[in-house]
């Protein structure tokens, strides 16, 4: 695959981003356009290694080394044509997946992978370019008169949608916000994914017969019961928004925000749904609490409204500049990273744990968060070797950071409490212990044609995971109203499912 030396021949090389000076004053995407040999060269870069792990450590198993191949020799319709047949959407996980398939890539045993993520971006963008894609060549020949009710238009559910009409059935998908797109519209800054990208898939998707009815509430209007009456089939892709909770004293003060809230409003303005923003930070000392790619993002747009200061810190104690021996390839690497919001300023700080919030001290500040208070934690080389994992606290004084916006970008624990107790007492579906939707290994629910997943069953992961699990709840759904509907062609589980 390849070029059958091109891994010592050439390094591993992504686009260069703008300048830093340049990104902090808009809101648009960071990459410049890559150059077109040199994306010829990482392709040529993907090694004739026997075992693609690449395609194992993809959710969607991807055919990576086909695509590598075929980029490589100029066979760029080809390489789309490739990635489509398991991808319904290069242009979102090329911009914002973590890519598992470069973590397992056989060149990462040496830290430099092919670039398989940054191909998938510009084998799709080649392919819009050219007109090779559209909602014709994805349309089904014809109806199965069967129809479906996918609620909610994340990932998973734009993908399990898309499936679904590829194959003949009516889709019509509910969306509680005002637009549809889920976290890929209100939570993804679009200085990582501007949203003329999502909705130049939309488009496709509507002119494929899809049809999207948003700022509808299922659980209300209609309840679960009608939705579930009224359709064949129902996919539920609520996706897991409830984030984790802050429990220390001074939680309830002014200035003490959750991240997607924060995240959600800054994006209605840069789409223009906003005339501005009310938890605009700008001269404010901001402190993230969380590390990972939400706290990132709260740390790239308060850098862009102009955050006196900003510090972003981590429960957790710094990971190690190479892999431990505990954690061998290909598994994920479990080492430092520095996100592109990280690479533009503020301060990053591990193994820290607030204790409490602290108001001001003035008749304005008085009900406003002022500053914040932390303890250090022992790394795992200073804890007793009968508490390896406890969180122990270093003695001495602890850290007061000026804190007059606080942003909890703590993770995500589950689906939203009020949509899945509507599920458990209209439909009778059954939760798990932390609020998820059960299902089996047919992504079936305990009521007949109830389906589920993405975040709303596996919990808080992903957006490759998201399209990969949409994408087999629609094939088990395809199963499921064949086999209720004998009067339709039956497709054997072995069958290709939804082609390009």
């Amino acid at each position: 695959m390849g070029k059958y030396n091109g891994f010592l021949q050439w390094q591993r090389l992504l686009p260069a981003k703008r300048a830093v000076a340049e990104r902090l004053h808009d809101y648009r995407e960071l990459q410049v356009d890559a150059d077109p040999a040199e994306t010829t060269r990482q392709a040529g870069r993907c090694m004739d290694c026997g075992v693609p792990f690449c395609q194992q450590g993809c959710p969607l198993g991807n055919a990576i080394p086909d695509f590598n191949d075929q980029v490589w020799r100029g066979q760029w319709k080809a390489a789309y044509q490739r990635l489509a047949a398991t991808n319904n959407f290069p242009e979102f996980t090329g911009r914002l997946c973590p890519a598992p398939c470069e973590a397992a890539c056989v060149l990462g045993i040496d830290g430099a992978p092919v670039t398989i993520e940054e191909l998938e971006k510009e084998i799709i963008e080649r392919a819009f370019a050219e007109g090779w894609v559209g909602a014709e060549s994805q349309r089904a020949l014809r109806a199965s008169g069967r129809k479906v009710a996918v609620v909610g238009s994340g990932p998973a559910g734009l993908a399990c949608a898309a499936q679904l009409a590829r194959v003949g059935h009516a889709v019509v998908v509910f969306e509680a916000a005002p637009a549809p797109g889920g976290l890929l519209r209100y939570g993804i800054p679009d200085f990582k994914m501007e949203k003329w990208v999502l909705d130049r898939r939309l488009e496709l998707l509507a002119a494929m017969g899809i049809e999207f009815r948003c700022s509808v509430e299922v659980g209300k209007a209609p309840t679960w019961d009608e939705l579930h009456r009224s359709f064949d089939a129902v996919f539920v892709g609520i996706g897991a928004r409830r984030p984790r909770e802050l429990e220390v004293p001074g939680r309830e003060l002014g200035g003490v925000i959750q991240a997607m809230d924060y995240l959600t409003e800054q994006n209605l303005v840069v789409s223009g749904d906003l005339p501005r923003a009310a938890l605009d930070v700008r001269g404010q000392h901001v402190v993230i609490l969380g590390g990972g790619d939400t706290g990132s993002d709260c740390l790239g747009t308060a850098l862009r409204q102009g955050a006196a200061s900003v510090h972003q810190l981590e429960l957790m104690p710094a990971p190690p500049q190479e892999r431990a021996a505990g954690n061998p390839w290909p598994q994920w690497p479990q080492i430092w990273r520095t996100s592109s919001s990280q690479e533009e300023g503020g301060a990053r700080e591990f193994a820290l744990r607030t204790t409490r919030l602290v108001a001001g001290d003035t008749a304005e500040t008085s009900g406003h968060v002022a500053a914040l208070h932390a303890v250090r934690l022992r790394g795992p080389a200073d804890r007793p070797a009968a508490h390896p994992g406890e969180l122990l606290e270093v003695p001495g004084e602890p850290l007061i950071l000026p804190a007059t916006t606080v942003l909890l970008a703590m993770g995500f624990v589950g689906p939203d409490a009020g949509v899945t107790a509507a599920l458990r007492d209209q439909l009778g579906v059954a939760l798990d212990a932390r609020g998820n939707l059960v299902v089996d290994a047919r992504y079936a629910t305990n009521v007949p044609g109830v389906f589920a997943g993405g975040d709303a069953k596996r919990g808080a992961s992903l957006i490759v995971w998201a399209i990969a699990e949409g994408r087999e709840a629609a094939r088990e759904i395809d199963a499921h109203l064949r086999q209720a509907a004998p009067w339709l062609p039956s497709r054997g589980r072995d069958q290709p499912f939804g082609g390009r």
